[in-house]
């Protein structure tokens, strides 16, 4: 394999051999040792990426300029932006300097192409896979005068293609990967396939949930989860409770913890955090105040990016939370999904602040 391609990396070597990285290190030490293969010819140790797994679609939003007429035309004003929970998240990390690569499924069409054209600088979307005959995931939202929602449609049928057959077509990327996120567009059965495949290959996985209709994707164990990012609203529906005051969202961490999520954060808006580990310990974090509110889209998405990357880095925990109720805070600020000035240098200026 390395004569037919000399700079062919460890990661895919490991993934084509179904050998273990480290089994694959100390082979190609001795082919050097022994100079059966010069050592400045296999050079190139690739930086393990973060895979994204699940939602890529754009989002529409039709803001009426008068009051809403049932079964007539309505005046709006439009506006379209790209979105998608793992999309969003694999985007924040790219802006971060993270190497990152996104699973998902499209269709061959106009909006996947759009997608394609403000994704591909931040991230690889060659595991994307690209159904014929079918529409790239969408969610148009119909606001009243007031900015209210009205009525959304979602139109996200297309993630039903992100099966346990794609993810072991892509089982060699995934086998190089630094972390596993996903987030609960996939189905169960790919959601359980990823627990089961970072526990055999000691991967950490993080878990992002999209919505509360969508929490019974979530699997029942989650000895396999090392970060469970999820908000209240989530919590109540998967846990068949109300979350009334501070002692319940407190004892709904607890009750995260002994399904065996290794760390877990419920997260209630301007509220804050609650956070536990697996040591047992549960931590609130206020939120960061922020009186000039743009727009609150991606502010979640955000959150987790920046929980993920500190994590990654390996701050401590307090820094760790703090980093995602910064990036949200930042993110809220702007119109943007992702906010367009995101580096590795200006979050490390935004932490500096707080």
């Amino acid at each position: 394999m390395i004569k037919e391609n000399p700079f062919i990396s460890q990661c895919e070597l490991s993934g084509l051999t179904d050998l273990s990285k480290s089994s694959i290190a100390e082979i190609i030490s001795g082919l050097i040792q022994n100079e059966h293969i010069p050592s400045n010819a296999y050079v190139i140790n690739e930086n393990p990426p973060i895979i994204c797994v699940g939602g890529a679609n754009v989002d529409r939003k039709l803001y009426a300029k008068f009051e809403l007429t049932n079964e007539t035309s309505n005046p709006v004003i439009s506006s379209r932006t790209i979105g998608g929970v793992a999309r969003n998240i694999a985007e924040n990390l790219g802006r971060l300097g993270e190497q990152v690569a996104l699973i998902s499924a499209s269709g061959n069409d106009l909006e996947w192409k759009e997608i394609y054209d403000i994704s591909s600088p931040f991230m690889n979307l060659e595991h994307v896979a690209q159904i014929e005959n079918s529409s790239t995931g969408s969610y148009t939202a119909v606001l009243d005068r007031n900015g209210d929602l009205s009525i959304a449609y979602a139109d996200m049928d297309i993630f039903e293609e992100i099966t346990p057959e794609l993810l072991e077509k892509n089982s060699s990327i995934l086998r190089c990967a630094k972390c596993i996120v996903v987030d609960l567009n996939c189905p169960v059965e790919s959601v359980e396939f990823l627990c089961s495949f970072s526990s055999k290959h000691n991967i950490p996985l993080v878990i992002i949930p999209v919505s509360s209709p969508k929490m019974n994707r979530l699997p029942k164990t989650l000895s396999a989860v090392s970060w469970l990012i999820v908000n209240k609203d989530e919590t109540e529906t998967f846990m068949n409770i109300k979350i009334n005051d501070e002692e319940d969202w407190r004892s709904s961490v607890d009750k995260w913890l002994e399904l065996g999520v290794k760390n877990v954060i419920v997260t209630n808006g301007s509220k804050g955090v609650f956070t536990g580990s697996e040591s047992g310990e549960i931590c609130y974090f206020p939120a960061i105040e922020e009186s000039m509110v743009v727009d609150v889209t991606g502010a979640g998405d955000s959150f987790c990016s920046g929980v993920i990357y500190s994590w990654l880095q390996k701050k401590d925990f307090d820094y760790t939370i703090k980093s995602g109720l910064v990036n949200a805070q930042k993110t809220i600020l702007s119109k943007h999904t992702v906010r367009q000035e995101l580096s590795q240098n200006q979050f490390k200026i935004d932490m500096e602040e707080i």
